[in-house]
């Protein structure tokens, strides 16, 4: 019997074991705060459905509820004045405390609070377009993730689906680049392992989800807190660790081992620490998962909470990574890999945070430095010749400070300001290479240390004119001092609530975002080149079918303006490189300004959570994404997938059991064929110069399934589960490339039939 049949072997007779049943209970205690100004609301109610228990906040909104049995619990929070809310999916482990929080958002009708329906949907900005939110449970658990909070979104119809290799956001017709990644409000580059240069993609994610606490993803229509990004904004908040006692969690799943380890600091706070290291290179040794490369990777995480008063708190951030991977020139022939060699990459960003709560308001201020390290070098697999070498070391210091007052029950103001200094030291050789259509291309060289500084500062009005129209009205100023420019940027927003069930929205906005330094660096020329803006319009509609059951329409256009462009190749578009999950692999040199693109399309969502042992989300769109080649040609983007189905639920019928799948279907993404002659003819891919994404790879479509077991033992927890990924093994196409071996086109597949596995021991 083979080693992966003996693990799979363990895994089922763990799976149907009996469950130990725990004679220890379970605490859940957490705080309740206005949802705007972070204040502490004393006297609200907190109780668990379906149960009699419950307990009112203290003076500084905290809350305990001891002596409850293991299992899966929905908390009621309401308070005389705001709106009350659900939240579900809150576990109960036995002899441990599960912290809990919930911001209520004033109720804009004079009912009675006893009567008032609950909210199973997180409150926030009514006038934030394209958003949506996850718990931390629903982030766990998702079908076909593995822990990847980036792979979560795929389900989401805005997300485009290109390759399942890869975890890049492509948001709305945008690109991996445009994506910003807020970490307890603090910027992080790129929060994946072996991250592609440049932009915010990787194969892996970075971020452990055991310490996430919540997750919100905005997919256009972002206020003007957030700059520098055309596409989307995602943001993660970690938890605290236990402020009481100490505790700790073993790991073991399908891409490494590890741990985390929480407690107190004394009375005013606490720590989390999560340590990781992978060990993916000998499983690939024993099952083949369809992919051509064996990394190794580690990652160390944590967080610190100190309360300097009731109104005031310092929070510590820090979060590394190491990866590295050395695919030799045997292993690319074996793997059908167009280049093989060496990557080594170490990533980091830490800061400090400091909250400040007003009588009327919150101020957050954060310093945070963030740098990476790439060392690469890779050939032309066949051929052996070089492609590039690169070892260049980025980094972003950065100062952040957000507040939000609210000045009457109509009024609220939101301003802030943020600085960066920018630095890369870049050593690359581009080799002689051969152009995708067929032409030489130059080899060169930079050797530059390159200083850039960038600041900006916004103001956000929220009107709400009457108990049902709000609008929000916003203007952000963005500097960048290699271009010397500086640019406004205005937002709005606006929705009305029609009823307690019903709320239409609007939105129009325009955003920038700066150039990569890996292309501003290339050219000095490149410093005079316009800033890259979209404008984007949306209009929504959302719909309560039940409190923990909402429909969501909307439709968009965006408009992008000032892309860059290669005058040497103006067939290709630059961006759109990025989906290929290697960067800019190519010299450009002095860049064009005038690209031009566009995208439109319909989303429908239907989420439901999970109020009873049924949850889901089922999604649909239709899209259309384009780019303006530089002989002014309308050409369909790489991620133009035009019709998107999403459905992914679970069923959980008591607290040891749950069963949960996700199905995606996509419509082929373009992509340009290769000229068969010329191909030959030099024993590597031309691509046909009069066929540029004319052709389509066949429709994408997947199932993912998954089973998670949990195990109550005395004063410990155990949670398994197994997931198999493309089920019914469907033979997705990743791309077409030439084969150096026999000089001919092959097929590059995208992952088959996958089994992952997951194990968590807390105690």
């Amino acid at each position: 019997m083979t080693p992966q049949f003996r693990i799979l072997g363990c895994f089922i007779l763990l799976f149907f074991s009996p469950v130990a049943r725990s004679s220890d209970l379970g605490t859940l205690e957490g705080t309740v705060r206005d949802v705007s100004t972070l204040s502490p609301l004393v006297g609200a109610h907190v109780r668990l459905v379906g149960t009699t228990s419950g307990a009112a906040t203290d003076l500084e909104g905290r809350f305990r509820l001891t002596g409850l049995a293991p299992g899966n619990y929905s908390l009621r929070f309401s308070h005389v004045g705001y709106e009350p809310f659900v939240r579900t999916d809150v576990i109960v482990r036995p002899g441990r405390i599960t912290t809990v929080h919930a911001d209520l958002a004033p109720s804009p009708y004079e009912t009675d609070e006893v009567e008032a329906t609950p909210g199973y949907f997180a409150t926030g900005d009514p006038t934030r377009l394209s958003a949506v939110s996850f718990s931390a449970e629903e982030v766990r658990r998702a079908p076909g993730a593995a822990g990847d909070v980036s792979r979560i979104m795929i389900s989401l119809p805005s997300v485009a689906k290109v390759n399942d290799q890869s975890n890049g956001l492509i948001v709305r017709g945008g690109s991996p680049l445009e994506n910003a990644f807020i970490v307890d409000d603090m910027e992080i580059p790129n929060i994946n392992h072996f991250p592609t240069q440049g932009a915010s993609s990787g194969p892996i994610g970075l971020i452990n989800i055991d310490l996430v606490n919540d997750v919100r993803f905005s997919a256009g229509g972002f206020d003007a807190r957030y700059g520098d990004r055309l596409s989307s904004v995602m943001e993660l908040g970690l938890r605290e660790g236990n402020r009481s006692t100490f505790e700790a969690q073993l790991d073991l799943n399908f891409l490494g081992f590890g741990g985390v380890a929480e407690g107190p600091i004394g009375t005013s706070g606490s720590w989390l620490l999560s340590v990781r290291r992978s060990y993916l290179d000998l499983i690939m040794k024993m099952v083949d998962i369809g992919t051509s490369v064996t990394p190794r990777y580690g990652d160390l995480q944590g967080k610190a909470v100190i309360d300097l008063g009731p109104r005031h708190r310092l929070e510590l951030l820090g979060i590394w990574s190491d990866d590295h991977n050395n695919p030799d020139a045997a292993a690319a022939l074996e793997y059908d890999m167009t280049a093989y060699g060496r990557e080594d990459i170490t990533q980091h960003t830490t800061g400090i945070g400091w909250r400040a709560l007003w009588s009327n308001g919150v101020s957050n201020t954060t310093v945070s430095l963030s740098s990476s390290h790439f060392e690469r070098a890779f050939n032309e697999t066949g051929t052996d010749l070089p492609i590039i070498s690169n070892d260049s070391e980025e980094s972003i210091l950065s100062l952040r400070n957000v507040n939000h007052v609210r000045l009457s029950s109509i009024l609220s103001l939101e301003f802030g300001a943020e600085g960066k200094l920018l630095t890369a030291d870049y050593d690359q050789i581009y080799s002689p290479i051969t152009d995708p259509f067929g032409g030489s291309t130059p080899g060169t060289t930079v050797r530059t240390l390159f200083h850039a500084r960038q600041a900006g500062s916004f103001i956000s009005v929220e009107i709400s004119l009457t108990t049902a129209l709000s609008i929000t009205a916003g203007l952000r100023a963005d500097y960048f001092s290699p271009t010397g420019r500086l640019e406004f940027s205005p937002r709005f927003s606006s929705a009305l609530r029609v009823g307690e069930s019903t709320t239409l929205s609007a939105g129009i906005g325009l955003y920038r975002q700066n150039l990569p330094l890996l292309l501003l660096t290339q050219d000095p020329a490149n410093a005079s080149l316009r800033t890259p803006q979209a404008v984007q319009a949306t209009v929504g509609v959302e719909q309560l079918l039940t409190p923990s059951t909402r429909l969501t329409v909307e439709a968009y256009i965006k408009e992008f303006h000032h892309l860059p462009g290669d005058p040497s190749q103006p067939r290709l578009f630059i961006v759109d490189e990025l989906y290929y999950g290697y960067g800019f692999f190519t010299q450009h040199g002095a860049l064009a300004d005038d690209g031009r693109a566009r995208s439109r399309g319909v989303e429908v969502v239907v989420q439901k959570k999970l109020a009873e042992d049924l949850y889901g989300l089922a999604s649909a769109s239709w899209s259309r994404s384009e780019y303006q080649d530089g002989l002014g040609t309308w050409v369909d983007r790489l991620c133009d997938n035009r019709v998107i189905l999403a459905i992914e639920g679970g069923y959980k019928p008591n607290s040891e059991w749950e069963f949960s799948a996700r199905w995606i279907f996509a419509g082929g993404a373009p992509y340009t064929p290769f000229d068969p002659v010329q191909s030959a003819a030099q024993r590597r891919g031309i691509l046909d110069a009069g066929r540029v994404n004319a052709l389509r790879y066949p429709d994408y479509h997947s199932l993912n399934i998954r089973c998670d077991r949990r195990f109550h033992f005395t004063s410990s927890n155990l949670v398994f589960y197994l997931s198999a990924w493309n089920l019914y093994q469907r033979k997705n196409v990743a791309s077409y490339f030439w084969k150096p071996r026999t000089n001919e086109q092959g097929t590059i597949t995208q992952w088959g039939l996958l089994p992952v596995f997951g194990l968590e021991y807390e105690f």
